[in-house]
């Protein structure tokens, strides 16, 4: 089982450059919520706001807060890339239902809406999909480890 997690196209560019990107446009939003980094609240700010302010079980907001933290790391260094990106996908997932499913698809670039739309939400969890079916691709660990594996 461990081995299809780790499975995947060492050739493959294009999961690459999907896998970086979403990994790197996901990581500044983890920072946030755990190290109070790009104007966040830090792991206690994030975790009573979702806890008291969202009404969030308590291992739901544990899990979103490691997901985004983690997994943007897992998906940058291609380490765990179908866990990492299944957890960025519950995420976005999570996102659009509780929160920017009420303000319609598009984000709010006038700021005349009183939230933002789900337009990046659906290009994140994209990607994400696109990643637990292919995997980490070229320059991932995922690749490294299973071609050590075959040796």
């Amino acid at each position: 089982m461990f081995s299809s997690l780790l499975k995947t196209d060492r050739n493959n560019i294009s999961l690459l450059v999907i896998r970086l990107a979403l990994g790197i446009v996901m990581f500044p939003h983890g920072a946030q919520k755990v190290l109070g980094w790009f104007g966040g609240h830090g792991f206690s700010g994030t975790y009573a706001f979702f806890t008291a302010k969202m009404g969030l079980p308590g291992i739901v907001a544990f899990l979103v807060i490691v997901s985004e933290f983690f997994g943007s790391l897992g998906l940058i260094a291609g380490f765990l890339t179908r866990l990492s990106a299944l957890g960025i996908a519950s995420v976005m997932t999570g996102a659009i239902v509780t929160v920017h499913a009420k303000h319609g698809f598009f984000m709010n670039w006038f700021g005349n809406k009183a939230g933002e739309g789900f337009e990046f939400h659906i290009l994140a969890l994209g990607m994400a999909v696109a990643l637990i079916i292919g995997g980490g691709g070229s320059l991932s660990v995922d690749g490294a480890i299973g071609k050590a594996k075959r040796l």
